[in-house]
């Protein structure tokens, strides 16, 4: 007798991949095996039925994503909240699903008007506990979860999700009977882990690798103490069994192909309503309305805006917008920000204030300020305004009053003038007790000064395109991700090089990558080549050993007797099938047939016989090699990167990395949306590449080194 519950299946008659909404279909459009996904998916129903009942959905033609039925809602006792797609290739799927609902004769309770919701895909049960897990930032959004709460009298205990390869919550996170849950904590922001960790007590915690995630092992179905999952690996199957429970891995790799795994197969349909103790805490979910008005498309003010909300763990519904219907004419727009709690609501204004938004109530009737006094000399009240550069206006008595001597990293004082209000920026050492301070944002209104349509004045650090201070770790594991799917898929990555690349030991990580598939061409110029084969032949660059970091006797020569000895042989193929050549980046190349183009320039020692010193077959030679490339790695060379972003096409993925910012930002500014980039040493951020392409692991050098 089965006891692990009912689930609905649909059988992926029509499936297959026909259209990119995820990162995981970019590329594999038209390449699922219809039969062997049918075996797979015949396999995940007989593990399933061996522990639970099953109900299956009929599939429809023109819906090739149905049988991923997670997304149809969530039922909870015998009330089902129906899914309202964000992406209108989906949409097709509601009126089935809710027919299914009606004909079980389940209690439909629509999502609020407006938002998306992607049923259990992103709300997820803790077994036996009246708390529903609320993912949202991709799909669904934080604006339907209050309403759901309140109809089915559950705690919603919302989880932001930043990273779009794991764009539903059951992708990273899969609630545990007793009170434990599996996931991966770099799928969500800080604020989210931390409400996992406040919720789930360490013994209860599985976290997974970034193997297993990848893997989809967090999307499992859990029934009769099985937990079945595309991947499992070792550490994560140790961890299951101590907790009670068989790991079962069932294959799903062309469900994969769009996205989807074990979990994304299944709806859970019999859910009971657990026994509630006590009163269900209301919800911390908080909201309100701002206007925008100004030149908001051709400023990107629009976009700013929404990003930031994104950004500060938030969501938003836009509710009205008005073109201006000539250049001279605002645009006008109403947004509602939702956000998890009431302080993250209040970061996220105070940053949208500064970008000159205005808070107004449903009724776009605008507030007051909210004035507290100063509780002692020098101190303000904890949510005091913090000023900006920026002209600033503050609502007092129904009248909008222009701060006075207006500066940064300040507070506002409002005080007696003659009889009448008026407002000064001072510095929170000279505040006086007893003086009224400006507090949260209600009626505080500011006026950024934009000097160009796409420079974003919104204030807050770190908000350039290109910045030393983010986590390089973070954007390199994201673009090893990207070079492992561009592989698979028999993709281009063509790298442009500078000989920074070679003098700051990048050279080995570099040469694995060719080695290894993930380079389809090489750009640089006869400096990159010559001091790959220098190192190769003495271990030095420009004469530097770079294993001990000083210079030799001698070592001045060593880059001509390279160029000697290549010319000697009639070519760099020539010196390496002699045997001359051993290593290295060119040698990878030679070996593993991958094209390169060298550039000269007139400042060439040689230069080497592939040196093309014709400046117009150069061009035309690096054009070819970057024609249908699917990313380009500019790895510190300014104008062999330059001169191949001119030639590149919009859609082409450009990662260029630098120490330098300028050279960064002049590449960023070429206007792709599809652009990166990383101010750091090339040497660093090849390392890194290779750790990740490497799972993490010490790989060994083809000098007896190691990577890591």
């Amino acid at each position: 007798m089965a006891t692990g519950g009912s689930f609905l299946l649909c059988p992926p008659r029509f499936y297959g991949v026909e259209y990119v909404i995820n990162p995981w279909m970019e590329g594999n459009v038209g390449r699922v095996d219809p039969n062997r996904a049918a075996a797979q998916w015949a396999d995940l129903r007989r593990q399933l039925e061996a522990r639970a009942s099953v109900e299956l959905l009929e599939p429809q033609a023109g819906l090739p994503d149905m049988p991923f039925v997670a997304n149809a809602g969530l039922v909870l006792g015998d009330v089902f909240v129906p899914a309202r797609f964000r992406f209108a290739e989906r949409k097709g799927e509601e009126d089935h699903f809710l027919a299914w609902a009606q004909r079980a004769s389940l209690a439909v309770v629509e999502p609020p008007p407006g938002a998306s919701f992607e049923g259990e895909g992103d709300a997820l049960f803790q077994p036996g506990e009246v708390l529903l897990w609320a993912g949202y930032g991709v799909r669904s959004s934080l604006h339907a979860y209050p309403a759901i709460g309140d109809a089915l009298d559950v705690e919603i205990v919302p989880l932001h999700l930043i990273d779009e390869r794991f764009y539903h919550l059951d992708t990273c996170f899969c609630p545990l009977p007793g009170g434990g849950v599996v996931y991966y904590p770099d799928a969500f922001d800080r604020d989210s882990q931390d409400r996992i960790r406040r919720r789930v007590p360490a013994d209860k915690r599985i976290e997974v690798s970034k193997e297993d995630a990848r893997g989809f092992a967090c999307n499992a179905i859990v029934a009769a103490g099985a937990y079945i999952a595309n991947h499992i690996g070792p550490e994560l199957r140790a961890r299951l069994a101590r907790c009670g429970f068989e790991a079962i891995v069932c294959p799903l790799d062309e469900f994969m192909l769009a996205g989807g795994a074990a979990k994304c197969l299944v709806l859970h349909t019999d859910r009971p309503k657990p026994q509630r103790i006590g009163e269900v805490p209301p919800s911390s979910i908080r909201e309100r309305v701002v206007e925008l008005v100004g030149h908001l498309l051709d400023s990107g003010l629009m976009t700013q805006v929404l990003d930031c909300i994104d950004d500060g763990g938030g969501s938003f519904e836009i509710e009205d917008f008005r073109a201006g219907l000539r250049h001279d004419q605002d645009s006008v727009a109403r947004v509602r920000v939702v956000a998890p709690a009431a302080e993250r609501l209040g970061e996220i204004l105070e940053r949208l204030i500064h970008m000159g938004v205005r808070v107004v109530d449903d009724g776009n009737v605008e507030r007051e300020a909210r004035l507290a006094p100063a509780p002692t000399p020098g101190v303000a009240p904890d949510d005091f305004y913090a000023t900006t550069i920026f002209p600033t206006d503050v609502r007092v008595a129904g009248s909008w009053l222009r701060a006075e001597e207006q500066r940064m990293d300040a507070v506002l004082v409002v005080y007696d003038n003659n009889g009448s209000s008026a407002v000064r920026c001072r510095l929170m050492r000279d505040l006086d007790e007893g003086d009224l301070v400006v507090c949260g944002v209600e009626g505080v209104r500011t006026h950024p000064v934009r000097s160009s349509p796409a420079r974003d004045d919104s204030f807050a650090f770190m908000t350039a395109g290109v910045s030393s201070e983010r986590r390089v770790e973070l954007v390199v594991e994201r673009i090893a991700w990207e070079m492992e799917r561009i592989r698979a898929r028999g993709g281009r990555v063509v790298v442009v090089a500078g000989p920074v690349v070679i003098h700051t030991g990048g050279a080995r990580y570099l040469a694995r990558l060719v080695r290894r598939g993930y380079v389809q061409a090489i750009l640089g110029g006869n400096g990159l080549a010559v001091h790959d084969v220098e190192v190769s032949l003495f271990g030095t660059s420009l004469g530097v050993d770079l294993e001990r970091g000083a210079g030799v006797r001698g070592g001045h020569r060593h880059h001509l007797r390279a160029i000697n000895l290549v010319r000697a042989h009639g070519s760099i193929a020539g010196a390496v099938k002699a045997g001359v050549i051993q290593s290295g980046i060119f040698y990878e190349c030679v070996r593993n047939d991958v094209p390169f183009a060298l550039a000269g320039s007139i400042r060439d020692d040689g230069p080497l016989p592939e040196t093309l010193m014709d400046l117009c077959e150069a061009q035309a030679e690096y054009a070819r090699l970057a024609r249908d490339a699917d990313m380009i790695l500019m790895l510190s060379s300014m104008l062999h990167s330059i001169g191949t972003g001119n030639m590149t096409p919009a859609g082409v993925r450009l990662i260029c990395v630098d120490i330098s910012p300028a050279v960064v930002t002049k590449l960023a500014d070429r206007g792709s949306v599809e652009s990166t980039g990383i101010v750091t040493d090339v040497g660093l951020f090849l390392t890194l590449l290779d750790k990740s392409l490497s799972g993490g692991e010490i790989v060994e050098a083809e000098d007896g080194g190691s990577t890591c």
